[in-house]
């Protein structure tokens, strides 16, 4: 498939999660740009599908996984009469290859031998190329220059409005406003990818005193209600705590206005990369070079390439791509002193800028 080709109807399939969404939409970005008139349709999960609606000239369908087999039944419905020239399959989760099924398209683009599992390989009929070593965003990007997108480098347009900002800057109140904020977004979908909340603590009154105010933020769960709590409780500075206050979209214009976030392996980490905010990412289960924030590589405080030649005796290299490490308590590996060192060092560079 050449540039030369043209579409009028691409359909996109990536149903999860937050942080992969957000990667996926720097390609959809570039797609448009190469292929101004085609209509994108964008089948997407519906948690997801809040973070992304009204996206400028993409069309979503919303797969409700709760729903189970009724969902499949809906997208076959919704779908009915209508052909895609190509549907790009870009989830190989067993769930999304049987939506791919009810997808009508001439050409279905999915993954390359090495990145296919859960029988992807049955429900498309060409492949992205193969990439060495590659970022879950340069997977995406393949799927772009499938279909003839030249290489580009990965931006983003949000879709948030003047109201979602105003939304998010009352929550962070005026004196936040007026200086530098320093997000803590503590809680993965896996208790074990979090820090220790002493830990959060001991950064929040350390941004506290270099003249940062502390924000902390996250989903209305009980365990991210209960991380906040904690970290509050440890900390001997005033935090701002808008757990389950916010919206997706107001969240995202939190990040944005933050002057630097502190995350581990979780989605809110690649929201702050799509609006520019820098990100010190923590991680010890999966390799930040596949999973962690793109843009901000350099600043990821890890533990997980450690943990992996003492669990195999084999470097990321020499493993599957992505081979994740098992352990309950590998965060604790993550000194205070190690993000300490990082975050000077972040806002030493980003000052530069």
């Amino acid at each position: 498939m050449t540039h030369s080709t043209s579409y009028s109807e691409i359909c996109i399939l990536r149903l999860s999660a937050i942080g992969d969404v957000c990667h996926a939409v720097s390609a959809v970005q570039a797609i448009q740009k190469a292929h101004p008139k085609a209509k994108i349709t964008w089948v997407i999960g519906k948690i997801e599908a809040m973070l992304l609606a009204d996206l400028p000239g993409v069309e979503f369908v919303v797969f409700d996984k709760k729903q189970g087999k009724q969902a499949y039944k809906q997208l076959k419905q919704v779908f009915k009469g209508r052909q895609f020239d190509v549907l790009l399959h870009m989830q190989v989760a067993l769930r999304a290859n049987l939506a791919a099924r009810c997808i009508p398209a001439k050409i279905k683009v999915g993954f390359d031998w090495a990145r296919a599992k859960e029988l992807h390989s049955l429900f498309i009929n060409k492949r992205i190329a193969p990439q060495a070593e590659a970022h879950v965003l340069e997977g995406f990007k393949g799927f772009a220059s499938a279909i003839g997108v030249p290489d580009y480098q990965p931006s983003w347009q949000m879709p948030i409005t003047e109201q979602h900002q105003q939304a998010a800057d009352r929550l962070l109140g005026e004196e936040r406003l007026a200086g530098r904020i320093f997000v803590i977004s503590p809680a993965a979908s896996k208790k074990e990818r979090n820090w220790l909340p002493e830990r959060y603590a001991a950064l929040a009154d350390y941004a506290h005193n270099q003249g940062f105010s502390v924000v902390i933020t996250g989903g209305p769960t009980p365990l991210e209600e209960t991380l906040a709590e904690q970290i509050i409780s440890h900390s001997k500075t005033p935090i701002l705590n808008l757990v389950g206050k916010t919206q997706l979209k107001e969240l995202l214009c939190v990040l944005k206005r933050a002057s630097l976030v502190l995350a581990p392996d979780t989605g809110p980490a690649h929201m702050a990369v799509t609006v520019g905010t820098p990100v010190i990412g923590l991680y010890a289960h999966s390799n930040p070079k596949r999973t962690g924030p793109y843009l901000y590589q350099d600043y990821v405080v890890e533990v997980y390439h450690q943990n992996l030649v003492k669990q195999t005796g084999k470097t990321a290299e020499q493993l599957p791509w992505g081979t994740r490490v098992k352990g309950a308590d590998l965060m604790t590996q993550i000194s205070v002193e190690d993000v300490t060192l990082m975050f000077d060092l972040v806002v030493l560079k980003e000052q530069l800028k």
